[in-house]
């Protein structure tokens, strides 16, 4: 049965007006970070040094409240996360997050929350979006007239629980995937020691004296031969955190293109060296094949390194890599920085042996990824059947 908001919400209102400083203490606010990663995050408060909760109690957060971003940039709009109360906890509504309570006896809090992000109620989201130059937002007159799907509520409980267990095993197999990450990392740390400090004394040399560094390009878009089926040109979408290798490309050149193109073989790094956020500058993976790539990505050949050593010396010098980007102007990290970064060059032996311990431990990784790739599989199958 189709319901509006209106008919399933006997509440929606933005939150209270404080000032969130630097300051410590009193109680906690919510505020736009607080919904990063579709999750309620209780370490992404703001503090205003509120100890008298008097003047705020309506808006004292309550067991299954939804919070709903309605001013954000247009990919985030509508996202949703439930508030589950935890023991003497006092958290303070603020401001840019609508907070929805449900009516109990037409909708269950969680369902709504799953439905909120189907694709019927998307779709409804973008079309009362207002755009400005640096965000969008939605009025709650607005949102209250979008329809969704409202079955009984023994079937919304029903489909909750099948989607709460799909997602707590998401939940399961990435711990574990990040488990395995540091388990070689701490390996690392303990074979070669922090690469900064040094305190193994091993040789330093730049990276230009270890490894050749290519930049990527983009074949001319006017010749039209240049784009086929012969090899895959990677983009920084492909290098994925996480993911030894790049993921299949959505993009490829032929066999013209890939002569006008730059291309790595099998066992090289590519780099991200160009991107909007300090995040992703700096993202690597090993290529598993022959592969052309873009401008936004260097390819690091190694000569003096075992290319599963240097993946994850890259890895853990992220906040060195990046020192130097300036992302005021935008985050580039030139080919020239890159080469004169100094990295430690251990014996190969030593190399070879962490190598080896890595290949163990990705064989692990994926079994752990192919389970998680078929998890997701199946529950967003199961949101496409529940929601559309």
């Amino acid at each position: 049965m189709k319901k509006t908001i209106d008919d399933c919400f006997f509440q929606i209102q933005n939150g209270a007006n404080i000032k969130q400083g630097d300051v410590d203490g009193g109680f906690p606010i919510t505020r736009i970070e607080t919904t990063a990663n579709d999750k309620f995050n209780r370490d992404r408060m703001g503090y205003a040094g509120i100890t008298d909760i008097s003047k705020y109690e309506s808006y004292v957060l309550e067991d299954g409240d939804l919070l709903m971003s309605h001013i954000n940039s247009v990919q985030y709009l509508g996202r949703t996360v439930l508030y589950v109360k935890q023991t003497d906890e006092t958290i303070i509504h603020g401001m840019n997050l609508l907070r929805l309570k449900a009516r109990r006896d037409v909708i269950n809090p969680a369902y709504a929350r799953y439905c909120f992000y189907g694709n019927p109620f998307r779709r409804q989201v973008r079309k009362i979006t207002k755009k400005s130059v640096n965000q969008a937002s939605f009025a709650v007159k607005d949102l209250k007239q979008i329809k969704i799907d409202v079955p009984s509520l023994l079937e919304q409980e029903q489909i909750v629980e099948v989607l709460d267990k799909l997602q707590k095993i998401i939940e399961i197999r990435s711990n574990e995937l990040s488990t395995l990450d540091e388990l070689i990392k701490a390996r690392f740390v303990e074979m070669f020691g922090d690469p900064r400090s040094n305190p193994f004394s091993f040789d330093e040399w730049m990276l230009k004296d270890t490894c050749k560094v290519v930049t990527g390009n983009t074949p001319s878009r006017a010749v039209s031969e240049y784009y086929g089926n012969y090899v895959e040109w990677i983009k920084t979408d492909n290098i994925v955190s996480g993911l030894l290798n790049p993921t299949k490309a959505t993009e490829c050149l032929s066999e013209k293109g890939m002569e006008a193109g730059r291309i790595v073989e099998r066992d090289s790094i590519l780099m991200a060296c160009i991107a909007g956020s300090i995040a992703s500058i700096g993202r690597v993976c090993v290529t598993d094949r022959t592969v052309a790539f873009n401008q936004q990505i260097n390819a690091v050949v190694p000569e003096k390194y075992n290319v599963l050593f240097l993946y994850v010396l890259l890895q853990i010098s992220k906040d060195y890599l990046v020192e130097d980007v300036n992302m005021a102007l935008k985050g580039i990290l030139s080919k020239s920085k890159l080469e004169e970064k100094k990295f430690i060059v251990p014996p190969i032996e030593l190399q070879n042996q962490f190598a080896d311990f890595v290949k163990q431990v990705n064989k692990s990784k994926v079994a752990v990824q192919k389970s998680l790739d078929e998890t997701k599989l199946l529950f967003d199958s199961l949101m496409q059947q529940y929601f559309g």
